[in-house]
């Protein structure tokens, strides 16, 4: 072991924190995270700040709670003025690089206000979150009669499929996410039913083997210091995989459903909507479940392969030996638990997020495969990296906290009392299905290790859950008498969290301090009735002054 000079930043898209081995589950074999847990630490306890894959990363991505940046739901543009991993990192020394997916969108209105160029080296990093592009791929190219979701998504992989012979113009979707009946039809991966079908694709063509390719030739070709986020686009559907793995798994190692019909006869409003979403209902069939599963646990499976693949080349190298290595992902996915599919909602299967750090350095030897049941959140990463990096923590920018003394057995556990989630759903059709207004329209999740409170704007009775004796979460305790007191302890928390001074960035706490009775010193003396209540040299500048009676100089004028 040597000491850590990079970090390699992995995240996975939609990966579920219990479906790999490491974290507990009973048929998918992970054995390549499960080694890199086995060399570092693995917390049980992680938290996202929005179940939506947007504004999730850009937490992430600036260290800071949705709240404080505003980019609140996919594709509303992170400000101009918000500083990334990449500005905190380039201040300690530090290179950050993109290789992948970010679901960032800039502020084009505000670059344009200041006069900011894309194509300069500040407006090119601003307009991809911070970032230096090695490559960009946020995976989604999808068209419909309104033309393509994302222009540019998926753009050089398309390029890179044409030139490995795959024909069309989206062999993103013809190919990758899509399979081939005995006639030649496309079976697009977009529809459930199709998830049991091979996807048209050669396995080391498919998106997560080229991405980790592409990792691999960042980190031939760059030196060091760097930050890497090898960012991917799966296990997020569209639910298909190629061969061998769309054959691994199959309707017996589906798990069973964690939900309950009291959970859906006695839903929350709020809760009811996201249950009666098109997703929800589809989720809610077994049959639907016994096709999807097994082609998110073969994109699952595929995705560890891949990272054996790179963690071999890493050792190889050397590699291994000076950069740390996080692996995580932006959120999970609800797979039919609690009626519902997708992650647009408060309960673990969305918000607890996989959480395993590597740290080489001999300073995390005591720590070696342990495992870490303290809150942490995605916010925590930026600060941990600068920490890494041998910066200076910018604590008024920064929300989240180094995970640094954990890692190095200087402490156990982070000073947070509470993790906090959000989520804006202005944007979506749920708020129309609720009548909810824009302002409206939005949810907070607090939790600790024994209660999680939701709270829902609009007139709505919050929800509560008792983690400790109901971690499944079927049972919605919001409107208990019994549990009032309980519920006004954890709207106590987030309204401390609330109060924080989040926008106050521009000057840190030392330079705030610093700046106590400062005014004093130039003269500024509010308040003293007698120049001898104060020390003297904070008067000197008033005293033994003469000056002639202003009547003298309308005398000489005159």
């Amino acid at each position: 072991m040597s000491k850590a000079k990079n970090i390699l930043f992995i995240m996975f898209d939609q990966l579920r924190w219990d479906y790999l081995s490491c974290y507990g589950h009973p048929h998918l074999n992970t054995p390549n995270i499960d080694r890199l847990a086995a060399m570092g630490v693995r917390f049980t306890r992680a938290y996202i700040q929005s179940p939506i894959c947007g504004s999730s990363r850009m937490s992430a991505y600036t260290g800071r709670y949705v709240h404080s940046h505003g980019a609140s739901w996919n594709n509303i543009p992170l400000k101009v003025g918000e500083m990334t991993m990449g500005d905190h990192l380039r201040n300690a020394g530090m290179d950050c690089w993109l290789v992948g997916k970010t679901h960032m969108a800039a502020d084009a209105e505000g670059m344009a206000r200041l006069g900011l160029e894309p194509d300069s080296i500040i407006g090119a990093r601003v307009a991809e979150c911070g970032f230096d592009v090695f490559e960009r791929d946020d995976g989604m190219r999808p068209e419909g009669p309104d033309g393509f979701y994302d222009p540019n998504g998926a753009k050089k992989y398309n390029e890179f499929l044409a030139d490995r012979g795959y024909e069309g113009d989206n062999p993103w979707h013809d190919f990758a996410n899509s399979g081939l009946d005995a006639d030649g039809n496309v079976l697009s991966g977009w529809f459930l039913k199709n998830s049991s079908q091979a996807a048209n694709i050669a396995e080391e063509d498919s998106e997560t083997p080229y991405l980790t390719t592409r990792g691999i030739e960042f980190m031939e070709s760059h030196a060091g210091p760097w930050c890497c986020h090898l960012s991917y686009i799966k296990p997020h559907w569209p639910y298909i995989v190629p061969e061998p793995y769309a054959s691994m798994y199959g309707a017996e190692h589906v798990l069973p459903v964690v939900r309950s019909e009291a959970e859906r006869q006695n839903a929350h409003p709020v809760l009811k909507a996201f249950m009666d979403t098109k997703v929800g209902q589809a989720f809610s069939r077994q049959d639907v479940r016994d096709l999807v599963i097994p082609a998110y646990m073969g994109l699952i499976k595929q995705a560890d392969d891949q990272m054996g693949r790179l963690f071999d080349w890493m050792e190889q190298t050397g590699r291994m030996r000076d950069t740390m290595i996080v692996l995580t992902s932006d959120h999970g996915d609800f797979l039919g638990d609690h009626w519902m599919g997708e992650k647009t909602f408060f309960h673990d299967a969305s918000t607890k997020m996989p959480l395993i750090i590597y740290d080489p350095s001999p300073e995390a030897d005591a720590t070696r495969g342990t495992t870490c049941d303290e809150l942490v959140e995605s916010i925590d990463l930026a600060p941990t990296f600068v920490d890494m990096a041998g910066g200076t923590i910018a604590d008024h920018i920064l929300e989240g906290h180094s995970l640094l003394p954990i890692l190095r057995g200087h402490a156990s556990r982070t000073p947070r009392k509470v993790a906090i989630c959000e989520y804006d759903y202005s944007a979506s059709p749920i708020a129309q299905m609720l009548g909810a207004s824009v302002r409206d329209a939005v949810m907070f999740m607090v939790t600790n290790k024994k209660w999680k409170l939701i709270h829902c704007e609009g007139g709505y009775r919050p929800l509560l859950f008792d983690l400790e004796n109901d971690p499944d979460e079927l049972t919605d305790l919001g409107n208990s008498d019994a549990h009032a007191g309980v519920i006004s302890q954890m709207y106590d928390h987030l309204f401390e969290w609330t109060r924080r001074p989040s926008q106050r960035t521009t000057r840190s706490r030392q330079q705030l301090m610093e700046m106590r009775g400062k005014s004093g010193g130039t003269g500024v003396v509010i308040g003293i009735y007698d120049e001898n209540d104060i020390p003297l040299e904070l008067t000197v500048k008033y005293r033994n002054r003469t000056a002639r009676p202003y009547t003298d100089y309308k005398n000489s004028e005159s």
